[in-house]
Parts: C-alpha cells; structure tokens; sequence
C-alpha cells in the first residue's frame, strides 16, 4: 500500500509542478522550442539524457566487462552522431522552421511520408519500452529464483 501511495503522491506532486511552471505557456512553440531562448548546454543536457536510459546504468558496465571495452566504439560512434544533428540536421530545422523531422518529411514528401515516418517512431518507442521492461522482468526473475533456490538449500 505504501508504494502505490508513493506513486499518486509523486504524480500530484508532478501535476502541480506542471500547472504551476505551464501558466505563462502561450502556444506549442514555447512547450516545445522554449521560444528559441534556451541556452545551448541545456539543448546538450537534454540530447544525452534522451539518447540514454535506466537500463544503461544497469547493463553496460557489465557488458563491458564482457566485450572487453569495444563499447567504446559505440560511444564514439553517438559523439559523432551528436556532431551529425548539431551540423547537419538543426541547420535544416532552422531553414524551415521545423519542430520535429516528421515536418519535414511531410513538406518534402507528402503526408503519406509524415505518417510512414511517425508510424515507424512510434513503433521503435514502443519497442524499446518493451525491452526495457523486458528486462526488468527478467531481473526480478532471477532475484525472485535465486531467493528460493538459496532458502531451499538452506533448509
């Protein structure tokens, strides 16, 4: 009882912040390009922190132990993955006063093209919720099997 406690006091907490902090909200533009006001390192905070996870805390330093540091790779792979957006996709957003890749596809090529692309990103998002939770399952699994195997052999 105490957790889902927990849980509806954070999501008031959360509801309040959001009415109280979306006052002075006047359109999508500011909800969604702060009015084009915002400072670059907080653009860059927010690229990091939607390109990672929860997961990738608990999984990676135990990949890397495995795959003997080729996890560097990648990650020299997503800086410059950064360097790509920064130079070559935001100079496009700017161009055509874009809010996200969708709006461009669709000036570019039609709105079958806009729905094709977004159909594509929700099912990617939802495939990787799926994952995600996936794998947290499987890890309360095996806690969940190790407890009882360990209490058994105790006994």
């Amino acid at each position: 009882m105490a957790i889902v406690i927990t849980v509806l006091a954070y999501f008031c907490v959360l509801l309040l912040f959001s009415h109280l902090t979306a006052r002075n909200m006047a359109s999508n533009e500011t909800f969604y390009r702060a009015n084009r006001r915002s400072p670059w390192y907080m653009v860059a905070f927010g690229m990091v922190g939607a390109s990672i996870s929860g997961i990738t805390f608990v999984s990676v330093p135990g990949m890397v132990m495995r795959t003997d540091m080729t996890y560097l790779q990648m990650c020299i792979g997503f800086i410059l993955g950064y360097f790509l957006v920064a130079f070559l996709l935001l100079p496009i957003y700017y161009r055509y006063n874009l809010t996200t890749i969708y709006g461009y596809l669709q000036q570019r090529l039609g709105e079958r093209s806009y729905k094709t692309g977004a159909s594509f990103f929700l099912l990617s998002k939802m495939t990787g919720a799926a994952v995600r939770f996936f794998v947290v399952c499987i890890r309360s699994e095996e806690r969940r099997v190790g407890k009882e195997c360990h209490d058994e052999c105790r006994s």
